[in-house]
Order: C-alpha cells, then sequence, then structure tokens
C-alpha cells in the first residue's frame, strides 16, 4: 500500500513539473537576470544604471548627453514586455530596434523610441525617431492614450515589432499604431535622457519585469484598438487599416494618372518629374506657374482627409491647395483656393510678408498662422530642409484642420463672418467667396522652386 501511495505521488510530481515547464516554455526569455548587467552594455552618455531589488535603476547626470543601456544582442521581430516607475521631471524611453554604427554621427544610438513621458504633454506610448527624423506617432491626436501611463506609479508597457507593424500598449491602452520600413533590426536600450537643470539632477527612472519574444508571435500579438489610429510611413502605399478606413492613393507613385495641369486639359509635358516613387516641381528660378505651372486633380472634393508627404529645398516655396476654382484666374501666376503653405520659413522672403506671420510653412496662406495647437508650449513641429515632413488636411461641413507632422497647426470654419473678415484683409479679397465652394480641385503649386511629394492620399468623408 506504501508502495502505491509512493508511486502516485511520483506520478503527481511528473505531472506538475511537466505542467510547471511547459507554462514556462512559453517562449518568453526575461533579458535581465535579476543580479547584474550581463548582457547589457552602456552607450554614448555618462548617466549611471545600476540594481535595486528586481529593477534596473538609471539614475539622471548633468553635463552629460542621453545615455543608453543597450542589449548585446540584435532583434529583428518580437514582443517586448517591460514595467517603468520614472521621477515626473525625467524624460525617458525604450529604444526598440536601434543601432550605434562609427558612420553614423559618431556612434550615436539612433532608431525608434517608445516614449516615457511624465510631463503635462503626456506623450508616453508614442513612438520617436531619436537621433534621426523626430516624432513619428506623436499622441496629438490619441487623447486615451494620452490618458494611459500613470504618475508615480509602475506602467506596464506592451511593445509589438513585426515586419513593418510597430504597436505599442501602456496599461493596457493601445496608444500607437505605426507601420515603417526604415529599420528591420537592432538592439534594445533603456534610456536615461539628458538633463538641463540642477533640480533634475540625480533624478531616476526604473525597468522591471522586463521579457522578450522572438518565435511563435502570433499568439501573444493584441488586436489594435479601432480608434487608435494607424500612421503609416512606407511611401506610396495603402495598408489593410488604410483601405478598410475608405483611403486611396491620389497619386500612384509613378504616372500622372488622375492629374492634369490647372490650367491645362493634359498633364504638363515639362516642369515635373516622376522618379523612384517621388513627384518633383523643378526649379525655374522662383517664377509663380511659369514653367510647368501647378498641377490639379481631375475629380474634385467636398469633405476629406488628404495626407501628403512633402520635401524642401532651401529657400523653396510651394504649396498645397483645395477647394480650388481653375476658373477663378485665367491669368499669370497660381490657381485660386486655400492654401496649406510650404515654405523655407528662414530662407525664403515670404515667410517675413503677410502678417504675424501666415505665410509660413503650415500656415493658411495669407490668412490664419500656423502654431503648435496641440501643444502649445512647443514650437511648430518642422522637421527641417532636405527632410520628409507629412501634410495632413481635414475637411468636414466647413471645419477645416491642418496638421504638420501629427501636431495640430492650424483650425478655422469656412464661411463665417470671422472667415470673410480674414479673407477681407488678405490678398484673396478681389475674389467673391473665396474658399467657400461646397467642393473644388486639389493643387500642388509650382512656384518655381524645387518640392518633392510623394504618399498622397485621400478619405472622402
Amino acid at each position: 500500500m506504501r508502495q502505491v501511495k509512493t508511486g502516485l505521488l511520483f506520478m503527481l510530481c511528473l505531472f506538475l513539473t511537466a505542467g510547471l515547464q511547459a507554462n514556462n516554455d512559453d517562449g518568453w526569455v526575461s533579458l535581465f537576470n535579476g543580479k547584474d548587467l550581463s548582457g547589457w552594455k552602456k552607450l554614448n552618455g555618462k548617466a549611471e544604471y545600476h540594481i535595486e531589488g528586481d529593477a534596473i535603476v538609471g539614475v539622471s547626470q548633468l553635463n552629460t548627453p542621453n545615455t543608453f543601456l543597450t542589449t548585446e544582442k540584435y532583434y529583428t521581430d518580437f514582443i517586448l514586455e517591460v514595467e517603468v516607475k520614472v521621477h515626473p521631471l525625467l524624460n525617458s524611453g525604450i529604444q526598440i530596434r536601434s543601432n550605434s554604427m562609427k558612420e553614423y554621427r559618431d556612434g550615436r544610438v539612433h532608431g525608434y523610441q517608445v516614449e516615457i513621458d511624465p510631463s503635462k504633454r503626456a506623450y508616453s506610448g508614442g513612438i520617436y525617431d531619436e537621433a534621426r527624423r523626430g516624432w513619428l506617432y506623436p499622441l496629438a491626436d490619441n487623447p486615451r492614450g494620452r490618458e494611459a501611463f500613470k504618475g508615480g506609479q509602475w506602467n506596464k508597457y506592451h511593445i509589438e515589432a513585426v515586419g513593418n507593424e510597430l504597436r505599442v500598449w501602456v496599461n493596457g491602452v493601445n496608444t500607437a499604431n505605426l507601420v515603417d520600413d526604415m529599420t528591420a533590426k537592432g538592439f534594445i536600450c533603456l534610456q536615461v535622457h539628458s538633463i538641463g537643470n540642477k533640480e533634475q539632477a540625480g533624478t531616476e527612472v526604473r525597468w522591471r519585469n522586463i521579457r522578450i519574444k522572438t518565435d511563435n508571435l502570433e499568439a501573444d500579438r493584441w488586436d489594435m484598438d479601432p480608434s487608435t489610429k494607424e500612421i503609416n510611413l512606407v511611401a506610396n502605399t495603402l495598408t489593410d487599416y488604410e483601405k478598410r478606413k475608405g483611403w486611396r492613393l491620389l497619386w500612384d507613385g509613378k504616372s500622372s494618372d488622375g492629374w492634369i495641369g490647372a490650367k491645362l486639359d493634359h498633364f504638363p509635358k515639362k516642369g515635373w518629374t516622376m522618379k523612384d516613387g517621388v513627384l518633383t516641381v523643378e526649379s525655374s528660378g522662383g517664377a509663380e506657374s511659369r514653367n510647368g505651372g501647378d498641377i490639379i486633380t481631375e475629380k474634385q472634393y467636398s469633405d476629406f482627409e488628404l495626407k501628403v508627404e512633402f520635401k524642401i529645398t532651401e529657400g523653396a516655396n510651394s504649396g498645397i491647395k483645395y477647394f480650388v476654382d481653375p476658373e477663378l484666374n485665367k491669368k499669370e501666376g497660381s490657381a485660386i483656393g486655400p492654401e496649406f503653405q510650404i515654405l523655407d520659413d528662414k530662407k525664403h522672403p515670404d515667410a517675413k510678408k503677410g502678417v504675424s506671420g501666415n505665410r509660413t510653412v503650415g500656415s493658411l496662406y495669407d490668412l490664419i498662422t500656423a502654431k503648435n495647437l496641440s501643444v502649445p508650449s512647443r514650437g511648430k513641429p518642422f522637421n527641417g530642409i532636405g527632410k520628409w515632413n507629412r501634410a495632413h488636411i481635414i475637411a468636414k461641413d466647413g471645419h477645416v484642420e491642418h496638421w504638420l507632422n501629427g501636431y495640430k497647426v492650424v483650425e478655422y470654419e469656412r464661411g463665417t463672418q470671422m472667415w470673410k473678415a480674414l479673407v477681407a484683409y488678405s490678398k484673396y479679397q478681389k475674389w467673391p467667396s473665396f474658399g467657400e465652394k461646397p467642393q473644388g480641385h486639389i493643387l500642388l503649386q509650382d512656384h518655381g522652386d524645387e518640392v518633392h511629394f510623394r504618399s498622397i492620399k485621400i478619405r472622402e468623408l
């Protein structure tokens, strides 16, 4: 009898052990052994990292650049989970698919960063491109995401990097859905941000329960929140999400289909080129519509969302116009319609004309000055000359918004008394009912300067 009991106990132990191994053998690997920083190395700055209990602690330090504790191993596709707690005065981040190469800014760590932001801006869970392109997915248009991070508490991050898809959840809230193809492989970093004043010195950020999974990912991927928009930065493409939402390419990336000259019945035979997925208006000495001339969509639009990526050369001037009526101006110069200004604010003289900067990049040209309405304490989010910038125009029931690189910069109502007053004191006062057409063409402007366009897409509302 005793032997039977012993045998049953032995079998039970085997069963429990097998079950425990099955539970642990789920593909997750801890990146921190709880004892030392084996498998990690420090790059760039001189901030301190040490271990307290079950956490890695980063301590800020004056007069040093951003500091990164990086994995020695590189990763491609993965799901990463980590808990974070940060001092309210300290910004931080989790780098993914990041790199450090001698030929790139003497080894500067660069790549995707999932933000840790306890400030009033509250962009925790957004995606920033460290030392490269800046903000890719700010949370200006995700108010629920901005509320997910809890100050003074441990916060759980769930980060998915699968193919071109980068998705983030903070405390179970989907904060960012980005599609981007710039970097497919890199290390993971825990960042201690550089600081600028003494009261921030010695502030801490803590990470614990850091684990990663690199195989059989589909079972552990989470469903996107339908209310959290997807931003697609893969040039001239539409994701399944975009197609479901009704987006379509307004330029196919290779031909002039759907576009004609604003004052022609065909596409201009000179002045515009299409190469390697980029539509370029050529330089012709800065004269307005004197070379190839403006181009417009063959179709007219009423309520819509329009997205355009643009890249300007030094001193350049151009614009994206909407509700355009090509019949208004048959003489020299550009066709008429409200304009999202594209300009080198520093080098082009038009930036100093108009009223209070209402001819600068992102502005409603000659009417409303572009300002950072999403984060008023911060400047206008222009990525710079020679870099791609994102214009986003929303027009719905008379309400119009300009967005620049994910930040709202202009907002107004067409046809109101305020609108009429703005027009009356602008260069458009001679055009009856300017900007009040129920529908019109989309226009890309030839202002005689070299400017590049791509990823032109529209959604009718």
